[in-house]
């Protein structure tokens, strides 16, 4: 069975930023048709949970406290691509939106709820090594 890599809120995982998660209904059906890899780049790259929102703003992640966590989300990423590399992963889906892992909008980085389009740091550095990227919005994709 095909292994994806996904994050781990989608699951139900409660790792985002407010302590929640974000389940998704189709995980169900992603299950009987492959394995999911449930990461979470944020908290694998050292932030805790709950946490202080972050957002992208000049090629940096700040915190909303202006701490830079830019060094975190790297380490997450990297962290994602060696799994993806170890287990030979060719697919992720990871939740839009996110600082880590948005792949078509991220927050507009003043903390305003504003989106604009944009990329994650860790959808960024899956796709430039060949991972296919899915969001939450395009799992139905998967499934046909």
């Amino acid at each position: 069975m095909e292994k994806i890599l996904i994050s781990a809120c989608l699951v139900g995982d409660k790792v985002r930023y407010d302590g929640k998660s974000q389940y998704h209904p189709l995980v169900k059906e992603l299950l009987q048709k492959y394995e999911l890899v449930p990461f979470c780049p944020e908290v694998e790259g050292g932030l805790t949970t709950p946490r202080v929102p972050s957002e992208i703003s000049k090629g940096k992640v700040l915190n909303k406290e202006g701490r830079d966590v830019t060094r975190q989300f790297q380490t997450g990423a990297e962290l994602a691509l060696n799994i993806c590399k170890y287990l030979q992963i060719k697919i992720a889906i990871l939740k839009d939106g996110s600082p880590s892992c948005g792949s078509s909008e991220i927050h507009d980085g003043r903390f305003t709820g504003r989106m604009i389009k944009g990329k994650g740091i860790t959808t960024t550095l899956l796709e430039q090594n060949g991972i296919k990227i899915y969001n939450e919005n395009e799992i139905e994709e998967l499934l046909k």
